[in-house]
């Protein structure tokens, strides 16, 4: 909780034993990067080498007949054993508190932690804790927030307990309880015992640094009992990438769902592959409701009989039937649009049980068309059919944007249609990728209340919609999975049929590979282009490198501002351009970027004029292979980070 000594907030666990406040602990490493701005509250804690007396605000004071405390960095000492706090960001710090606190005689350590949800990030938390017990012994208790936290972020729990590196207890890692309580039962004699068995162990805490301690004159063990089984070590649970899609934004939504007060969510869906996975995962959601309200959780089926407007005391038990009552799906198909995406989109719905729409624009497009030319006289055309790339762009754009308005028109009216309190929320579908590179019309039905895939690679997503095939019960992904990308804004022609990548001019692969460098590996241009000549250069020059890499700033700089208005949309990558929390950047850049352009066509020519020399050299297998070998040693050893 958050507590004033003082001129300063600090961040701190307030340790309670039998109905009085033991020590209050406040955090000394506080969380400032990525989705974390934990320095706008609060200050850290500096002062590691005392305890000071805090003075309890009165009415708490008066209830627990208690007026001070101590405040600070330390541990409880109990009559058999020490137990010491250990706050979230403090874990992951190069020397993190336990350290030292193991040193002292702590053995067991309690962690308050508020972690989000990442794909593929659970075995790094898990490696934290395991490591921390591993060589200096110790219980690890580590607690964690579980659900929406009113943002874009999901704290995906998977509370436990680890015992000298061993999980012996974990609770799971998606779910749609409140609450969950993860107990085990452990031997401290095993602490002890592995300590005492590490020489270099004992050594350091001969001569460690003292921390300040609290005295609590009680016994929180038990006794030898046959009664009480020893929890054994078990096999960490970890979910595929295609279950962390399905179950993380589905709880998400659901959470989103309950709190905001709305009715349900309306979902333009195209047919394609991204509106297809929001899609599976609100109906994913919908069968954890289901199955919660089985397993005799009363608050889910409270809320899902509020949002689901039941009565009589009627609740879900058939994931499809709940699904008619809260998602509404709606195709807004063109003249450009094609019988197959329809058809797909159709099924699925019908699969998934929403309440779906067909819905034709091409009335409102041409009524803007018409009042265009009446305006100006002139009437945009398609470059399929003679006009230009500024018409043909102009032309896609009212599409999309008409889209985003029908999409929030139907989410505000449709309530009232079918007689029901409260709004629907609009979702959102565009991938992390199209962010990335801008392949979005600002303000279309990409427009949205929320967006559940925001942050999730065009790949991982292809992953999802086959195993949500198999898995979901959605037979009908699999089709829609190997059917090529595209936005079907421009007319389809014999010769000529628009498709994602081409329009793009990179692959969803690469974009993957360009949006790791970008943001993980905090690559510019020129540094991008010396880590993709290594990857790539098997198989590509280093002029056509350069191009690739001038093609994405080229287009990311200019879309850059999109970003700005990008949907909320849930965390779930380490590459997302979301500039609102996690990506702080300019919007404005120089699309040209002469320096960094010039740099690079230089780097090629040196590269290109070391080729020439090395072919010259290298007749023969043998030779060229030897000179190659030199050339990587003399790289290395003149300039480490280009041999890094």
């Amino acid at each position: 909780m958050p507590i004033i000594r003082g001129s300063e907030r600090y961040n701190c666990q307030v340790l309670c034993f039998n109905r009085k406040i033991v020590m209050i602990r406040p955090k000394m490493w506080l969380a400032n990067d990525g989705n974390y701005r934990e320095l706008r509250w609060f200050t850290t804690w500096k002062q590691k080498d005392q305890l000071v007396e805090f003075q309890i605000p009165p009415e708490i004071s008066e209830a627990l007949s208690q007026n001070l405390v101590p405040f600070g960095y330390g541990y409880i000492q109990f009559l058999d054993t020490a137990v010491a706090a250990e706050i979230c960001e403090e874990l992951f710090t190069p020397n993190p508190p336990h350290t030292e606190l193991a040193l002292n005689g702590v053995e067991v350590f309690l962690n308050a932690s508020g972690s989000h949800h990442q794909l593929r990030k659970l075995d790094l938390r898990l490696r934290a804790f395991i490591g921390a017990t591993y060589t200096r012994g110790g219980v690890y208790m580590y607690s964690n927030h579980q659900g929406c936290d009113g943002a874009r972020l999901y704290y995906d729990g998977c509370s436990c307990v680890v015992v000298n590196g061993e999980v012996v207890a974990q609770g799971s890692q998606f779910s749609l309880k409140d609450v969950e309580v993860v107990v085990a039962q452990v031997d401290l004699d095993a602490v002890a015992s592995l300590r005492g068995s590490i020489s270099s162990f004992q050594e350091q805490a001969s001569c460690k640094t003292k921390v300040s301690s609290v005295t609590v004159p009680y016994n929180i063990c038990k006794p030898f009992n046959l009664k009480m089984l020893l929890s054994s070590p078990q096999k960490i649970m970890y979910h595929s990438p295609e279950e962390e899609i399905a179950f993380g934004p589905g709880c998400w939504l659901w959470d989103y769902l309950r709190r905001s007060g709305a009715s349900g969510f309306l979902l333009p869906l195209s047919g394609g592959a991204d509106s297809s996975c929001v899609a599976a995962i609100v109906g994913c959601m919908c069968q954890l409701v289901v199955k919660e309200i089985a397993n005799g959780d009363e608050q889910v089926k409270a809320d899902a009989m509020r949002i689901g407007n039941y009565t009589d005391g009627k609740f879900p038990t058939d994931s499809k039937e709940f699904a008619k009552r809260i998602f509404y799906t709606v195709y807004m198909g063109s003249e450009n649009s094609s019988e197959a995406t329809k058809t797909r989109a159709k099924v699925l719905a019908d699969e998934i049980g929403s309440w779906h729409l067909d819905v034709c624009i091409d009335g409102v497009v041409s009524s803007l068309l018409s009042l265009f030319q009446t305006v100006t006289g002139k009437r945009p055309r398609y470059k399929v059919d003679g006009g230009s790339n500024v018409e043909n762009l102009g032309l896609q754009n009212i599409q999309a944007r008409i889209r985003m308005v029908l999409a929030f028109m139907l989410a505000s009216l449709l309530p009232w249609v079918h007689n029901k309190k409260g709004f629907y929320l609009v979702l959102g579908s565009s991938n992390v990728d199209e962010a990335l590179r801008g392949y979005l019309t600002k303000y279309d039905c990409s427009a949205a209340d929320i967006n559940p895939i925001g942050s999730i690679s065009k790949q991982d997503l292809w992953t999802f919609l086959r195993w949500a095939a198999n898995h979901l019960g959605y037979s009908s992904l699999a089709e829609i999975e190997a059917a090529p990308p595209t936005a079907e804004l421009e007319p389809i022609r014999s010769n000529y049929s628009q498709l994602d990548e081409v329009d793009m001019g990179m692959t969803y692969e690469e974009l993957s590979v360009y949006g790791r460098l970008r943001k993980i590996f905090r690559c510019g241009p020129v540094s991008m282009f010396k880590n993709l000549c290594y990857k790539w250069g098997a198989t590509l020059t280093p002029s056509e490198v350069a191009d690739k890499v001038k093609h994405f700033f080229k287009y990311y700089s200019i879309n850059r501002h999109k970003m700005t208005v990008l949907t909320p949309s849930y965390h779930a990558e380490s590459y997302s351009p979301e500039d609102n929390r996690f990506d702080l950047r300019q919007f404005l850049y120089n699309a040209r970027w002469p320096y960094q352009f010039r740099k690079m066509d230089e780097l090629v020519q040196e590269m290109n004029g070391d080729r020439v020399a090395f072919k010259e050299t290298g007749e023969d297998g043998g030779t060229a292979a030897g000179g190659g070998g030199m050339g990587v040693v003399a790289a290395a050893s003149g300039n480490p980070k280009a041999g890094f």
